[in-house]
């Protein structure tokens, strides 16, 4: 090889000699790298191949993880949970007097289950907005574009941290899904099921906020036997609760609107079994339920309703009026009938009406006994 570049040297045009040089470099680069994607190649091979035995053994380990797919939830605290049950009453006094506050007083903390691991509340509070994307009437959450929806939401957020540091606050988008209607429809239950395209718009607003999902149910004729299971996907996350409303149950067969509908402790029994049974079967932590009540008659035999490890219930003061209007309705519809937890909803317009002077503050639920621990904004 070196007397055949030798003599190519001697008798070879400059130019062509620079030919055969490049020539013979690059015919070496593509050996090379021919040789490189062999050698690759053949290792790929060889590390797809498993012998049976490892295939029979790859299939077991399969097995195993699909059967642990569910994360593990964490244990309860009982000793922070009742501390924090004591804070929520509001320093119950007992006495033998019978005046309607110490009679109210006397009754908070109820005695109930003790909730899975995982439980939200008591250890943090929920805010949420609430309404439905279609209706700039029907609350916050189809009044405002989602940015600035989100926003004052979060305000409300910080009011609440400020009122009440001990208790962390975690934001909540609370949707109608299923809304009462003044016209029968196809089927004549009078209620309207949003697409899920609508829902998973607030399922995708609280994820972008860290937040909860609360959905919403307005019966009307229909029932929620009927219409909770229609929405099992979604109560299988994590994040997502129900709401319901007794306003526009219509056991009588009335139209929405004309009359205050009601639910029985056997309703609120069904709603909370079928939730147990998801949260059991799919590893979850408790589910919340949030019941809407501004009457007496809206949530009758409250003493048979059930409590479960799986489910948190919250009886929800849903009246508007002035400060002292609704929490003398707090008082008589809510506090006085223990079920579990308590909640109040505030109405930016509603509660602006006159005689009404302002808005009732953090500071003033605070004040309540018990505080609520669900808070709303319509």
């Amino acid at each position: 090889m070196a007397h055949f570049f030798k003599h190519q040297s001697k008798n070879t045009p400059p130019f062509k000699r620079n030919f055969l040089f490049l020539s013979l470099a690059l015919g070496l680069c593509v050996g090379i790298f021919l040789l490189l994607n062999f050698f690759a190649y053949a290792k790929s091979r060889q590390a797809e191949y498993r012998s049976p035995q490892t295939l029979a053994q790859e299939k077991v380990s399969t097995k195993n993880a699909n059967q642990a797919v569910s994360l593990p939830v964490p244990k309860l605290d009982t000793v922070a949970y009742d501390r924090k049950l004591i804070t929520l009453a509001n320093n119950p006094i007992l006495s033998s007097t019978t005046d309607a506050s110490t009679t109210v007083k006397n009754l908070w903390p109820p005695k109930t289950v003790y909730p899975k691991g995982g439980a939200i509340l008591p250890f943090k509070r929920v805010v949420a907005y609430y309404g439905n994307f279609y209706s700039k009437q029907m609350g916050a959450l189809g009044q405002y574009p989602p940015a600035e929806m989100l926003d004052r939401l979060n305000q409300e957020v910080k009011r609440w941290e400020l009122a009440d540091p001990e208790t962390p606050v975690v934001p909540a988008i609370h949707y109608i899904a299923v809304t009462a209607q003044a016209s029968a429809g196809a089927d004549g239950k009078y209620r309207l099921r949003m697409p899920d395209e609508q829902i998973d718009i607030a399922i995708d607003l609280a994820r972008q906020n860290k937040g909860l999902v609360f959905l919403d149910l307005q019966v009307a004729l229909s029932n929620l036997q009927t219409e909770i299971p229609l929405l099992e996907k979604y109560f299988k996350m994590p994040q997502v609760h129900l709401g319901i409303d007794p306003e526009f149950s219509m056991k009588t067969g009335a139209r929405p609107g004309t009359v205050i509908g009601t639910y029985d402790a056997v309703d609120i029994n069904y709603a909370t079994n079928y939730l147990a049974q998801l949260v059991r079967e799919n590893n979850l932590p408790p589910k919340i339920l949030v019941i809407h009540r501004f009457t007496q008659a809206m949530l009758t035999n409250y003493r048979q309703i059930k409590t479960r490890p799986e489910v948190q219930i919250v009886v929800h003061m849903d009246g508007w009026g002035s400060p002292a209007k609704k929490i003398g309705s707090y008082n008589y519809f809510v506090a006085s009938e223990p079920v579990q937890f308590t909640g109040f909803k505030i109405f930016y317009k509603n509660d602006l009406l006159a005689p009404s002077p302002r808005l009732i503050t953090p500071a003033d639920l605070m004040k309540l006994t018990p505080r609520p621990i669900y808070i709303q904004y319509q």
